[in-house]
C-alpha cells in the first residue's frame, strides 16, 4: 500500500534540497509529478534526472496568477491533482529577533506562510469537488522546538504546524487529508544559513543536539512524505511528522 502509482502530484520548491528529493522519491512510487520552482532552469535539472514522470513548472508560490497558470499547465499534461506539496521555503541566519530586516521578516513570512494560503485557495476547490485529496506542508522542528536567533523563522514554521492542523480538521468531511513533515536542519543549501556559517566547529556543535548524530537529507524527507501522501495513511490526518532523529524527544 505503500505507493502513489497513478496518483499525480505537484511539489514546491523542488529545484533543490528536500523538494528534490520528494519529487524523486514520488516518481520512483509511481506518481507524475510537477517540479516547481522560482528557478525554472533548476526545476528543469530535476526533471532531467528524474524522466518523463516528471514537468517542469516555474512560478513564484507567493502570486496567485503565477501558481493559477502553473496550476493549468500541470492539469494539461497530468490531469487532476492529487497530491499538493507546500515545500517552498526561505530561512534567516542567527539574527537577534529586534534586529532582522522588514525586508527579511517580509520575504519569510510571503513564502514560508503565504505561499500555503494562495495554493489553498487554488486547489482546494477542485479537491472538494472530488471529495478526495491530500496535502503534506513542510514545517520543521524550529515550529516545535525554536533555535535562539531564529525567531521569525520559527514562528512562521510554528504557523505551518498550526494550519496544518487547522486545515485537516476543516478538510476531513471533504475527504482531503493535511499533514506536515517537521525536518530537522539538512543537507540542503539552507543549512549554512542556519548555521551562520558552515564550519566543522558549527556542523558538530549542530549534530550534538540531534540524539542519531546526523542532519536529514532530501532522502529521508521524500520517504516520509511518500508514506504520508500515500493509501497506507488513509487515516493519518493533522499530524505533524518529526523526522529529526529525535532532537524534539
Amino acid at each position: 500500500m505503500i505507493g502513489l502509482a497513478g496518483k499525480t502530484a505537484i511539489v514546491t520548491g523542488a529545484g533543490s534540497g528536500f523538494g528534490t528529493g520528494i519529487a524523486s522519491a514520488f516518481a520512483q512510487a509511481g506518481a507524475r509529478v510537477g517540479v516547481l520552482d522560482l528557478d525554472a532552469e533548476a526545476a528543469a535539472r530535476v526533471v532531467e534526472s528524474i524522466g518523463s514522470a516528471a514537468l517542469a513548472l516555474g512560478a513564484d508560490v507567493t502570486d496567485p496568477a503565477a501558481m493559477g497558470s502553473a496550476l493549468a499547465d500541470f492539469a494539461a499534461w497530468a490531469g487532476d491533482l492529487d497530491i499538493m506539496v507546500n515545500n517552498a521555503g526561505v530561512g534567516l541566519p542567527p539574527t537577534p529577533l529586534e534586529s532582522v530586516s522588514d525586508e527579511d521578516f517580509d520575504r519569510v513570512t510571503a513564502v514560508n506562510m503565504r505561499a500555503i494560503y494562495v495554493c489553498s485557495k487554488l486547489i482546494i476547490p477542485a479537491m472538494k469537488n472530488r471529495h478526495a485529496g491530500c496535502i503534506l506542508n513542510i514545517a520543521s522542528t524550529a515550529g516545535v522546538s525554536p533555535r535562539p536567533g531564529l525567531t521569525w523563522y520559527n514562528a512562521s514554521k510554528g504557523w505551518v504546524v498550526t494550519a496544518t492542523r487547522s486545515m485537516a480538521v476543516e478538510l476531513a468531511g471533504h475527504n482531503i487529508r493535511v499533514n506536515a513533515l517537521n525536518p530537522v536542519a539538512g543537507e540542503t543549501p539552507l543549512l549554512s544559513t542556519f548555521m551562520g556559517e558552515d564550519t566543522p566547529e558549527n556542523r558538530e556543535r549542530f549534530l550534538a543536539t540531534i540524539p542519531l548524530g546526523r542532519f536529514s537529507t532530501p532522502e529521508d524527507l521524500g520517504e516520509a512524505a511518500v508514506f504520508l501522501c500515500s493509501d497506507a495513511a488513509s487515516l493519518i490526518t493533522g499530524v505533524a511528522l518529526e523526522v529529526d532523529g529525535g532532537r524534539c524527544v
